[in-house]
């Protein structure tokens, strides 16, 4: 069907207020199922482990972005009713709320099932009281030789001002006594964030860095008397993103007072549960946090650092390990031919990345009849082959442009340092737009084929450009040679590197212009088609989906009867299963091995399915802020193996969560004596892929 890029949402009937629920805590239940994963006494243990590191380092990212987002609103008077009916204070108590919960049952979990179940196999994380002698003995030269000299107390008295305490340090916050005077002051000590977060007091048996820190106390304070100390930990406003619903230049002017200030607003200030009132009243009055944001757990804190232990070599406590397929395109033929006899769907993790998307540029940047290679990238790894081709391809004097993304979040130093290296090659490094991030993940190659024709071949995916995740992510990626795909990419390229306005694509629907707008046609052609009596049935897979003229399209779909699958990983704010609104609505969610981060769009269109794969969330700023792209998979064969993986995951005998109306997930529970397929393992199990005995 043919795309009108200004077209407009239905408005059949008036839908309910409360349709909506809170994004906010829709992303704290989504990282609650990360935690049941940690809970799940049947998965290996140091998978368990590393998904009790991954819940911790989430709920920073949440802090630092989304509450410190909401925060920074209300401070400068800009916050509005949320989507959901609630006011941004209710938002803020119910989010520390169930924050709270999770965080104590995140302790909980390490301290009554993860850690004892380690210690059954051998791995030991013990407090300093727990260390026999000798590792004590040994530990104190550790402390002298490499730990002291890098410690810095800071006692705070008329003299000395409270320190600033950056964001996400652990500290110690310690009481002194003065012997001579019987005065008591307060200092902090900072724990070292370069060594590691659980030193090795001998084989496989760790205690944490400021246990080791807390038992030398007296040598940073000598000739004073240790009277208590306590560990604690700050969570700062970090968010360098503009979010939703305000506009980017009003915002900044209401807060370019605020943005002067050095350092971000504490938002969260992580406690032990053993402290005492009066250091923990010095700490809220210093940093100015108010009872809500305080979170007293039992410790130790940050326990992100336990990726560390799940990389333990211990593989008999971890995932069997798999070789990728490198079935996907003939290793003895070249890339370029392959591509175009056909259309070539990928599937990463199960489809090596290696010998599909990274050796198409490889293999692009050494071939003499490659004139010109594209590419965007917006996040990938310093030590990246596919930058190194790039800058091979630049030196060798093909002309090499490449689309960057310096406000990807928390890897903007990183994206500077390898966008200058590209410079540096002969690269035509460019940023993007002003107000717009280019998340959308596109290459291409142009190529003098032997036959004389000039010819653009295509990679369209749904993942970065980023060789070690892509072991880990779930992804989708198209390598064509379609002529149509070919001009709508270039096309794209132009309008990301000079001055074209083109909205319309053969094969391509592209945020701002024409994506938002592109489905909800799709899906209201789907109610027209259900209305006349032919086949109709949407289904789709994102990471998150919030965007309220989307939602409210699927509404209206299943009022009209249409079936509706949604297969989400974090975010829903869609309310499925709600009488007279979202009958016909079933939402899932799968996590496990690997992080499930593809983006499928399907349309049963009478019969024919129209498949779209791509890089956009069903989010605002997917859709209004950044440039995006979805490809349409046109093969029949490949629409047939992406609508198999989608009824699979909507499966009632598949391994997932379920969502309600209310908002809460359920885990899926196998009838007795039997079990739910897990679609991870059974990928990795397929035809296509060998698995690696461990």
């Amino acid at each position: 069907m043919t795309v009108n890029p200004g077209h407009l949402p239905r408005n059949d009937e008036v839908l309910p207020d409360d349709r909506f629920l809170d994004r906010e805590e829709s992303w704290l239940r989504f990282n609650q199922r990360v935690l049941e994963l940690a809970e799940d006494p049947a998965l290996p243990l140091l998978e368990r482990v590393r998904f009790l590191s991954i819940f911790s380092s989430n709920l920073d990212e949440f802090f630092m972005v989304r509450v410190a987002g909401l925060a920074r609103r209300m401070a400068t008077g800009l916050a509005v009713q949320s989507a959901s009916g609630r006011q941004p204070r209710e938002v803020l108590e119910r989010t520390a709320g169930v924050a709270h919960e999770l965080m104590l049952r995140h302790a909980a979990a390490f301290r009554n099932e993860i850690r004892p179940a380690l210690g059954k196999e051998g791995i030991d994380i013990l407090r300093w009281d727990e260390l026999a002698e000798t590792e004590q003995e040994r530990l104190r030269r550790l402390f002298r030789d490499r730990i002291y000299p890098v410690l810095t107390p800071l006692v705070v008295d008329s003299a000395h001002p409270f320190p600033y305490i950056s964001g996400l340090s652990l500290n110690l916050a310690v009481i002194v006594r003065d012997p001579e005077t019987d005065a008591t002051m307060f200092a902090r000590v900072k724990v070292p964030p370069l060594l590691p977060r659980f030193i090795e007091a001998s084989p496989d048996r760790f205690t944490p860095l400021e246990d080791v820190i807390a038992a030398h106390l007296g040598q940073l304070f000598v000739g004073m008397e240790v009277v208590e100390h306590h560990a604690f930990r700050v969570t700062r406003n970090q968010d360098l993103e503009i979010d939703d619903d305000i506009s980017e230049g009003l915002l900044q002017a209401l807060e370019r007072e605020l943005l002067r200030r050095r350092f971000g607003p504490v938002v969260r200030l992580e406690v032990e549960e053993s402290i005492s009132e009066g250091v923990l009243e010095l700490l809220t009055d210093e940093l100015m946090v108010d009872e809500g944001q305080i979170y007293r757990v039992g410790g130790p804190l940050d326990l992100g650092g336990l990726a560390a232990i799940a990389d333990l070599d211990r593989p008999e406590l971890k995932y069997p390990p798999f070789v990728p397929s490198k079935e996907a395109l003939p290793e003895d033929a070249s890339i370029f031919t392959a591509i175009r006899e056909r259309d070539v769907l990928v599937h990463h993790p199960y489809d090596s990345f290696t010998t599909t998307v990274q050796r198409l540029i490889e293999d692009a940047a050494a071939d003499k009849r490659v004139l010109a290679i594209k590419q965007t990238l917006y996040r990938t790894s310093g030590d990246s082959p596919i930058v190194d081709a790039l800058m091979s391809a630049a030196e060798a004097g093909k002309q090499v442009v490449v689309v960057v993304e310096l406000k990807a979040r928390f890897d903007e130093r990183a994206n500077i340092a390898w966008a200058r290296k590209l410079e540096t090659a002969g690269c035509h490094v460019v940023y993007g737009f002003v107000g717009l991030k280019t998340h959308c993940k596109l290459a291409l190659i142009v190529r003098q084929d032997a036959d004389g024709t000039l010819r653009r071949y295509c990679h369209i995916g749904t993942g970065n450009y980023h060789p070690k995740t892509a072991r880990l992510y779930e992804d989708f990626g198209l390598l064509t040679a379609d002529p149509e795909v070919g001009e709508d990419v270039s096309a794209l390229f132009n309008h990301l590197t000079g001055y074209s306005r083109q909205s319309s694509y053969h094969r391509l629907l592209v945020a701002p212009h024409s994506l938002r707008s592109g489905l909800v046609q799709r899906i209201d052609h789907e109610i027209d088609n259900h209305r006349a009596g032919h086949s109709a049935r949407i289904r789709i897979k994102c990471n998150s989906l919030v965007d309220e003229i989307v939602i409210d399209a699927l509404y209206r779909a299943s009022q009209a009867g249409v079936p509706v699958d949604v297969w989400v990983r974090g975010i829903c704010a869609l309310r499925p299963g709600v009488p007279g609104l979202s009958d016909t609505i079933r939402v899932r969610s799968v996590l496990g091995r690997f992080l499930e981060h593809s983006r499928v769009f399907a349309f049963e269109n009478g019969g024919e399915p129209e498949v779209w794969i791509g890089s956009a969330d069903l989010m605002h700023r997917n859709l209004d802020r950044r440039v995006e792209a979805l490809v349409a998979v046109r093969d029949r064969a490949q629409r047939r193996e992406l609508l198999t993986l989608l009824d699979t995951a909507m499966d009632e005998g598949t391994h997932a969560w379920t969502l309600a109306g209310d908002g809460t997930w359920t885990r899926g529970k196998p009838p007795p004596g039997e079990t739910l397929l897990d679609i991870q393992s059974h990928l990795v199990r397929s035809r296509r892929w060998r698995t690696v005995d461990g």
